[in-house]
């Protein structure tokens, strides 16, 4: 009989999202692998077996048993783009659009981002740091074990590395496992004239001080690539201007790419990252169908944020179903952020999803798991329970994987398993 170090049993379903790998694309989003009795084995943080609790205790031994039954358990949920790390809060901008004032005149009008940049540039390191690790532990109580994490709240070089530099301790301090994202370009900041005249600071004055920084090279050294974003918008930057960002951090400093696009208007930013590679295409609020199709033929994930269309009181969301029907592989995150969508819960998000994207749960689940992972460019590591890959999982206080979209505002998470540790129980 082999040994390990915990067996999970006795699981009502056991549900593994396995993909082998790669994300899943179309009809197979249905499919979250379900075993029903099931159980895996546990080692040095690994998964070592999955299958029928039988067939695992048979073959496993350990001296930690957790038996679930009557419960689910699942992948540890991915939640692949947020902004955890910033100061302040935009409340008063809240009340300001339940009055009917649009975000991007807000925004326009020196508020939104350039609010919380102001706030970020003010906020000490040590308080981003204290207020961040706070957010990440009520993502990781609902349910989140591998985040995404973005500077731009910056937008200048001293603060983008502080930020930075608060994700690397983040990463160092938090079980969660954390990926970095450079969004330097993420709005053109009030202390500069125009957007070329800021691109070039973000070019040849960010980019560098980011790749050289101690915390960027910290997450090298593990073997993680971080990422470099823009936010290629009307009245941010334009096709050209992502573009040129996008490749400088491609190919100067061998980041990979991600692209917030077609938020509010359709400027081709979707076709011009997938042209270049891009892992992920964020928002997708307006992509048009054609657009949606040449996504679905690429490598390219695309990334729904349904929290931030509910937060700002839009009836309009992405058109998801005609990407999954595209053959496309869909993602789902949380945009954790003060502004557009303050809210660390992926559960919720899958809930809106259902609801106005008309996903099914299952499509659902495999959006912010496996599909998620492959946003991140981690799908061989995280987002499913297949042998070899880490063992972060959550168990959930209902005998149905769906509930977990089905309810809303309910907390079905009970316990968080992160590397084959036990890192967070619900209270009785």
């Amino acid at each position: 009989m082999m040994r390990a170090d915990v067996l999970i049993v006795h699981a009502a379903q056991l549900v593994t999202c396995a993909g082998g790998g790669q994300p899943k694309r179309g009809a197979a989003m249905r499919d979250v692998c379900l075993i029903e009795d099931g159980a895996l084995a546990i080692r040095d943080g690994r998964i070592l077996a999955v299958g029928k609790t039988a067939a695992i205790r048979a073959d496993y031994a350990a001296e930690t048993v957790i038996s679930v039954a009557g419960k689910v358990v699942c992948p540890g949920l991915v939640d692949c783009h947020t902004h955890a790390v910033y100061g302040g809060n935009r409340l008063d901008e809240f009340e300001q659009r339940l009055q009917g004032v649009p975000y991007m005149q807000i925004m326009a009008d020196g508020g939104g981002i350039a609010s919380t940049a102001r706030a970020t540039r003010a906020a000490a390191e040590d308080d981003l740091l204290t207020q961040a690790h706070a957010r990440l532990d009520q993502m990781m109580q609902h349910g989140t074990t591998t985040a995404e994490i973005k500077t731009g709240y910056g937008l200048d070089t001293s603060t983008e590395l502080k930020l930075l530099n608060v994700i690397a301790a983040l990463d160092r301090q938090h079980p969660m496992t954390i990926l970095p994202t450079f969004l330097g370009a993420h709005a053109v900041p009030w202390d500069y004239a125009n957007a070329e005249q800021y691109l070039a600071a973000v070019i040849d004055d960010m980019l560098p001080a980011v790749a050289r920084s101690e915390a960027w090279r910290a997450f090298r050294a593990q073997g993680i690539n971080g990422f470099i974003d823009v936010f290629c918008e009307q009245g941010v930057f334009d096709l050209e201007q992502a573009r040129r960002v996008l490749l400088a951090g491609r190919d100067g400093y061998g980041m990979q790419v991600k692209a917030h696009v077609d938020e509010f208007v359709s400027l081709g930013g979707a076709a011009m990252a997938c042209e270049i590679g891009a892992v992920s295409v964020d928002h997708l609020d307006v992509t048009p169908p054609h657009a949606l199709e040449r996504l679905a033929q690429s490598n390219t994930v695309g990334v729904m944020l349904p929290a931030v269309n509910f937060n700002l009181g839009s009836t309009h969301f992405g058109n998801a179903r005609h990407l999954i029907e595209a053959g496309g592989s869909l993602a789902l995150a949380t945009d954790l952020n003060p502004g557009s969508a303050p809210t660390p819960s992926l559960p919720l998000v899958m809930a809106i999803a259902c609801r106005y994207q008309k996903l099914l749960p299952s499509e659902a689940l495999n959006a912010c798991t496996i599909n998620a992972a492959a946003a991140l460019n981690m799908a061989e590591r995280v987002g499913s329970l297949e042998v070899g890959k880490q063992a972060d999982l959550i168990i959930l206080n209902t005998d149905d994987y769906r509930a977990l979209a089905y309810e809303f505002g309910s907390q079905l998470v009970e316990m968080v398993i992160i590397k084959g540790d036990a890192v967070w129980r619900r209270s009785a």
